[in-house]
């Protein structure tokens, strides 16, 4: 099936002002991820969705693909279905985010997999074990639970399951009984295009996680699993963290 990368790509962030033009590293964040990108084996191609001029031109100047899309729209999502109308030929499209500098290939091509090997879903993504209880009990972890075919039940902020008698056991069990979301998807095109038309769920306006919108709507997110977790850069702290790593491989 033929399948496309599309990173969605602002200018603007909270909690690190134009993160994706930093360069410690001797290239923008953004190239980074879009070089990440390109080790799947299985996408045709990669495409940035850029919000701003000053991204698409940091991304012309690396070589790669970059689509300008509308400033004002409202989520990732919205902005990769913007540039997927485009992308006819495409059956599958995968949105990796930005500030992902460091998403594995092998990740990538998971999720185009079991949509590949599951006509019925619609979508997919990732999930890794969660270890830790601090990390259990973060917010801004968010968790998911899958049924024995992988299909996703529910994602929260909340730990899930909740364990009605807490032992420190329960972190280290095999199979692990907790696991923390990836926030990579793969969407089949037609999905992703009528997704962005859906207005917003009641469970995803109290979560502000727009994947309920797609449980709640009645359709089958698969979860693949990983090892390790991908490492996002918000912070300050999480971008230094990345320069010391980077510059010691």
């Amino acid at each position: 099936m033929n399948s496309y990368i599309i990173i969605p790509a602002r200018l603007e962030s909270t909690r690190l002002p134009r993160k994706l033009l930093l360069r410690q590293t001797g290239k923008p964040l953004i190239q980074h991820t879009y070089e990440a990108a390109c080790r799947a084996t299985r996408p045709l191609g990669v495409r940035v969705a850029a919000d701003h001029e000053e991204i698409a031109a940091a991304v012309r100047s690396f070589g790669g693909h970059v689509e300008m899309t509308d400033p004002n729209a409202p989520s990732g999502t919205d902005r990769v279905a913007e540039v997927a109308r485009h992308l006819t030929e495409a059956e599958l499209i995968v949105n990796v985010q930005g500030d992902e500098p460091e998403i594995a290939g092998s990740a990538i091509d998971l999720a185009i997999e079991l949509l590949q090997a599951n006509p019925s879903a619609v979508m997919s993504t990732l999930a890794t074990p969660i270890r830790s209880r601090s990390q259990l009990n973060d917010p801004a972890c968010v968790k998911v639970v899958f049924d024995s075919h992988r299909r996703a039940m529910y994602f929260s902020r909340s730990p899930i399951p909740h364990a009605r008698q807490w032992s420190d056991a329960l972190l280290h069990a095999t199979p692990p009984h907790f696991y923390q979301h990836v926030g990579l998807y793969a969407y089949r095109r037609d999905f992703l295009l009528a997704l962005a038309e859906m207005r917003p769920s009641p469970m995803e306006q109290i979560e502000r996680l727009e994947q309920l919108r797609v449980l709640e709507a009645g359709h089958q997110i698969l979860v693949g699993v990983v090892d390790e977790p991908t490492i996002g850069i918000d912070t300050p702290e999480d971008y230094r963290a990345f320069v010391s790593r980077a510059s010691s491989c």
